[in-house]
C-alpha cells in the first residue's frame, strides 16, 4: 500500500470490533507534540547568546526580536485552522495529522538551519510559520473524529486530546533543556542541535497518531447510546456548512465568548511569575514562582479535561456561564488576596481561574458541534480559531501596557496589577452577555445536503 492510499480517508474507516478508546490517545499523541509551543520561551535566552556563548554579543538577537517567533507561530496557528479547516474535513484526521507533523518538523528542521547560520528570518519562516500551520493543522484535526466516536461524552473526548496541547510544555520543556545540555560545548549552545532532535522525535512521536486514528463507519452509535434529553433544546439536529455558519450571530457570539476568556487568561498567565513575586515580596523567590508557573500549567492541562467533561451533563452554555461569573469573582478578588498577604489563597485562585482558561479550549469544539451539527465542525471549529490569536495579541498587551503606565505614574509595582484584574473581570462580565444571548440557529442557515 501506497503512503498516499494509506492516508486516504475511506482507508482510515474503522473494522468491526475497533476500540474507540483508542482515539484519544491517537489526538493526544499529536496534541502533546504541538503543544512544545507553549514551552518556547526556554529557547529564548539561549538564543540571545549564540555568538557570545557566555554573555550577548552586539550581533546577537534580542529577546524582543526572538518574541515574535512565538507570535507569528500562534498567527499562523490561527491562519491555518480557519483556512485549512474544510480541507481537514475532506482529507480525514490521518492525512490532516500527517500533514501537520510534516510542517511542525519541517519548522523545527528549518530553523536549526537558520540558528546555524544566524539568519533570524530563517527562523521565523521555519518555527514561526511552517511549525504554526503544522500547529494549526494539529490542533483541528481530530475534532471531528472524536465527536464522531463519543457522541455520548463529546466533551470528555475533545478534552482528553486537548488536555494534550496544555500539557505538551511539560514534555517540550525539560526535553529542550536535556537536549541542549547533551549538545552544549565551549562554541555552541546546542540550540539548533536540539531544534533538529526535536523535530526527528516529535514527527516519530506523532506518527504513532497518525496510524492508529480511524473514523467510525456510517451510521455508527455506540452500543446502548440514547441522546441526552437534560440538554436537548441547545443541541441542534440539523447540520450548518462552514460558510453558511460566518453568517449566523451565534458564530460571532462563540467568537467573542472565546475571544474574551482566553484574553483574560492568557493575560494573565504570562504574568504570573512576576505578579507573585512582586505581591509578595521576600516571600516568593524567583524559584518558587518557577514552581508557580509549573502548578498553573498543570491546572490549565487538568481543567481541560475537568470542565469540558462535566459539559456533557450540565451543558455547554451552562458550562461557559460557570467561567464567566466564577472567573469575574475571582479576578476581582486578587488583588485582595495580596491585600490579605494570602500565599496560599492567591495560589489557590490562579489555579482555579487557570483552569478555567484552559477549559475554554477544550469546550468550544463540542460547544460549536451543539450549535451547528458536526458534519463540518472542524472546519468551523478552525475559523472560530481566530479569537485566540487576536487574544494572544490582546491579553498580554493589555496587562503590560497598562502595568507599564501606572508604574509611571508613581504606583507601586505590587499594586499595578488591581486595575487589569478588574478590567478583566468586567471582560468576562461581557463575555457572560454574549454568551447568555446564544440560542438555537435559525432554519434559514441549515444545510440540508449535510444532514
Amino acid at each position: 500500500m501506497s503512503l498516499a492510499t494509506f492516508l486516504n480517508r475511506e482507508n482510515t474507516i474503522a473494522k468491526p470490533g475497533f476500540s474507540r478508546w483508542l482515539v484519544p490517545p491517537a489526538a493526544l499523541s499529536v496534541h502533546l507534540a504541538i503543544g512544545q509551543a507553549y514551552s518556547f520561551s526556554v529557547f529564548n535566552l539561549p538564543m540571545s547568546k549564540l555568538i557570545g556563548i557566555k554573555e550577548a554579543a552586539p550581533e546577537d538577537w534580542k529577546l524582543t526580536t526572538l518574541g515574535w517567533i512565538f507570535s507569528l507561530a500562534i498567527v499562523c496557528l490561527g491562519l491555518a485552522a480557519a483556512f485549512g479547516g474544510k480541507w481537514v474535513e475532506k482529507a480525514g484526521p490521518r492525512k490532516a495529522m500527517f500533514a501537520s507533523a510534516c510542517f511542525f518538523a519541517t519548522g523545527f528542521l528549518v530553523s536549526a538551519f537558520g540558528i546555524s547560520i544566524h539568519n533570524i528570518l530563517i527562523v521565523y519562516l521555519g518555527y514561526g510559520v511552517l511549525g504554526g500551520i503544522g500547529l494549526g493543522l494539529g490542533y483541528v484535526a481530530p475534532v471531528k473524529t472524536l465527536i464522531s466516536w463519543f457522541p455520548d461524552r463529546p466533551g470528555m473526548a475533545t478534552g482528553l486530546a486537548i488536555m494534550g496541547f496544555g500539557g505538551g510544555a511539560m514534555i517540550g520543556s525539560p526535553l529542550a533543556v536535556a537536549l541542549m545540555d547533551h549538545f552544549k560545548s565551549d562554541t555552541s549552545l546546542g540550540v539548533g542541535e536540539a531544534f533538529a532532535v526535536m523535530g526527528v522525535s516529535y514527527f516519530i512521536f506523532m506518527m504513532w497518531g497518525v496510524i492508529t486514528i480511524r473514523v467510525p463507519a456510517p451510521n455508527w452509535k455506540p452500543e446502548g447510546y440514547v441522546p441526552s434529553t437534560k440538554t436537548q433544546a441547545m443541541i441542534s439536529k440539523y447540520n450548518v456548512s462552514a460558510d453558511n455558519a460566518i453568517k449566523t450571530p451565534q458564530f460571532y457570539f462563540l467568537w467573542l465568548v472565546l475571544f474574551l476568556n482566553v484574553t483574560a487568561g492568557i493575560g494573565v498567565l504570562g504574568q504570573a511569575s512576576a505578579m507573585s513575586q512582586e505581591m509578595f515580596k521576600g516571600r516568593i523567590t524567583p524559584a518558587a514562582a518557577a514552581g508557580f508557573v509549573g502548578l498553573l500549567s498543570i491546572f490549565n492541562m487538568a481543567g481541560r479535561f475537568f470542565w469540558s467533561s462535566a459539559s456533557d451533563y450540565i451543558g455547554r452554555k451552562q458550562t461557559y456561564m460557570i467561567y464567566f461569573v466564577l472567573g469575574a469573582v475571582l479576578y476581582a478578588l486578587t488583588p485582595t488576596t495580596g491585600e490579605m498577604g494570602s500565599i496560599v489563597l492567591f495560589v489557590s485562585v490562579y489555579a482555579v481561574i487557570l483552569s478555567m482558561y484552559g477549559a475554554g479550549f477544550a469546550t468550544i469544539p463540542a460547544y460549536l458541534s451543539d450549535i451547528f451539527g458536526k458534519a463540518q465542525v472542524s472546519a468551523i471549529h478552525g475559523r472560530i480559531l481566530t479569537a485566540w490569536s487576536a487574544a494572544g495579541v490582546a491579553g498580554p498587551a493589555l496587562v503590560n501596557y497598562i502595568r507599564e503606565y501606572q508604574i509611571s505614574q508613581g504606583v507601586p509595582p505590587a499594586q499595578s496589577y488591581s486595575f487589569t484584574m478588574y478590567l478583566m473581570a468586567g471582560l468576562l462580565v461581557v463575555g457572560f452577555a454574549c454568551n447568555f444571548m446564544i440560542k438555537p440557529v435559525d432554519a434559514k442557515f441549515h444545510s440540508p445536503e449535510l444532514n
